[in-house]
């Protein structure tokens, strides 16, 4: 299964994929008002936002994950939960750090809400190290929310 460029008549399919996956992952560790904050709507407006560095796997229509990049942050990364355990992460993420690689990053980073195990465990599993805590300032409809979380970085490329 390859990564590839997202296709616009997806977004409605991978904003879904997004806030489903959110929840799973963080409805019950982050504050009720940044839950709130995350719609459906919220998670579609993002996507359409971002397109141009969004890359996804799975059939077209049908996507199985997707990663955004923001310079040299792996800003958003998620696989459907039916999708877990087929390796699909794993060339998920094989492909963002390469697309990072590629824009001249040698070190990338990604924030991690504390509390998601299941997260940390892959991150690292992938060879990426948590190098801290720092405050994340994430944009809602009702304004920035900040939120203390994980970060976590890995060495691109020969070390």
């Amino acid at each position: 299964m390859s990564v590839r460029a997202a296709d616009g008549s997806e977004i409605d399919a991978l904003a879904r994929l997004w806030h489903d996956g959110w929840q799973d992952a963080h409805a019950a560790i982050v504050p009720e008002a940044l839950t709130r904050a995350r719609t459906l709507s919220s998670f579609a407006g993002r996507l359409r936002d971002a397109q141009a560095d969004l890359r996804v796997i799975g059939p077209v229509g049908s996507p199985l994950g997707f990663h955004l990049l923001k310079a040299d942050e792996l800003y958003q990364f998620y696989v459907a939960a039916a999708a877990r355990g087929q390796g699909v992460a794993q060339e998920l993420i094989a492909d963002a750090e390469t697309c990072l690689a590629a824009q001249g990053h040698a070190i990338a980073w990604l924030a991690c809400a504390i509390g998601n195990g299941r997260a940390a465990r892959f991150y690292e599993k992938c060879g990426w190290r948590r190098s801290g805590n720092f405050v994340s300032r994430l944009e809602t409809a009702d304004g920035p929310f900040d939120l203390e979380v994980w970060r976590y970085e890995k060495r691109l490329g020969a070390a």
